[in-house]
């Protein structure tokens, strides 16, 4: 394994960074099928669920790329591995996967996510190496896989690490992935936008910027000084509209050591915003990478996860849901679900 130098980083992204390149590297040991497995005892870092109506099944994915099935979101069964990926290309043979999601367009599901290759680095800043990072689209004609590669090779530079890629169709009826641009390269996190083939198997032009992390008025971390600034993560973007028609984007960031998930409002209703943040967080402490989705009755929810310490040193994510009302012109995460109550 190489050997990544993350001196740079304050301790608690060093942690997070350490979970999810860890869970990552483990798609490379064969998977162990569990079943009736509650949703709290599931270990996963940026739970994504599809509700898919032709099976009447949900379908979560997230970090490390597995995939686990559910009928009634109680009990569980997986992960199952459904990700092929063409190993000649500039992933390599064993590439750690990061926040994958899974999005039905016209009839074919498609899985977005971050794909990184350890054995490529492509920039130094600050003395920190830079692995290559990109997010991708895989495809698949059926909600459980396999995705496979599509024509497109690249959907975003090579010279830039690239992460939590998510699909939005704006007003424009043209599909878009939205994705960050890591700070470990720009030293102040963006998330930005790039046009998708209509079928999504490449991209089109060039990537366009929505925000930088420093427009958030509830991020923070110190600087070399002590002195309080803004936290340069962005992480996890996921748009939505609310019942009245107003564009949304939840994503995540970092308030001091404590993983903190945010909402902006876009004035314009298009990706182009310009984009409004919330004066708070829309979570409580310990919640983000969050993401909607009705469930079959109906019920929008949330999904996130959390950060525990199970042992001294040893940080797990755990998926949880939220109860949302979106009938106004905000947001307003409820109380916690708990399926089967």
């Amino acid at each position: 394994m190489k050997i990544i130098n993350m001196r740079l980083i304050k301790p608690a992204l060093l942690l997070a960074f350490t979970v999810c390149y860890c869970i990552g590297l483990a798609q490379k040991r064969p998977a162990v099928l569990r079943h009736d497995i509650p949703l709290d005892s599931i270990r996963l870092s940026d739970p994504f669920i599809l509700a898919d109506k032709k099976t009447a099944t949900y379908y979560m994915t997230g970090t490390g790329g597995g995939l686990w099935k559910s009928k009634d979101l109680k009990t569980w069964t997986g992960p199952y591995r459904v990700v092929q990926v063409d190993t000649n290309s500039w992933m390599g043979p064993r590439p750690v996967i990061w926040a994958a999601e899974l999005h039905e367009y016209k009839g074919r599901y498609y899985n977005f996510a971050t794909f990184t290759n350890p054995a490529v680095m492509i920039d130094t800043v600050k003395g920190n190496p830079i692995e290559r990072r990109a997010s991708h689209v895989l495809v698949s004609d059926e909600p459980d896989g396999p995705y496979v590669p599509m024509k497109d090779s690249t959907y975003l530079p090579a010279n830039m690490p690239t992460l939590d890629g998510t699909f939005w169709v704006d007003k424009d009826q043209k599909p878009y992935m939205v994705y960050c641009y890591e700070w470990l390269q720009n030293w102040d996190g963006t998330i930005e936008k790039i046009e998708l083939k209509p079928d999504l198997s490449g991209s089109v032009g060039k990537g366009h910027l929505l925000f930088k992390a420093s427009a958030s008025p509830w991020s923070k971390e110190r600087d070399e000084k002590g002195n309080i600034i803004f936290n340069k993560v962005t992480d996890g973007p996921f748009l939505f509209n609310t019942k009245t028609g107003r564009l949304g984007m939840l994503w995540t960031s970092w308030i001091f050591n404590v993983y903190t998930q945010g909402v902006a409002y876009s004035e314009s209703g298009t990706l182009d915003g310009p984009w409004v943040h919330e004066k708070e967080p829309i979570t409580p402490p310990n919640f983000g990478h969050g993401m909607l989705f009705k469930t079959f009755e109906g019920k929008l929810l949330m999904s996130v996860h959390s950060h525990r310490e199970d042992k001294p040193g040893q940080i797990v994510r755990i998926p949880h849901l939220f109860e949302v009302d979106d009938s106004g012109d905000r947001l307003v995460v409820g109380k916690e679900y708990s399926p089967g109550r």
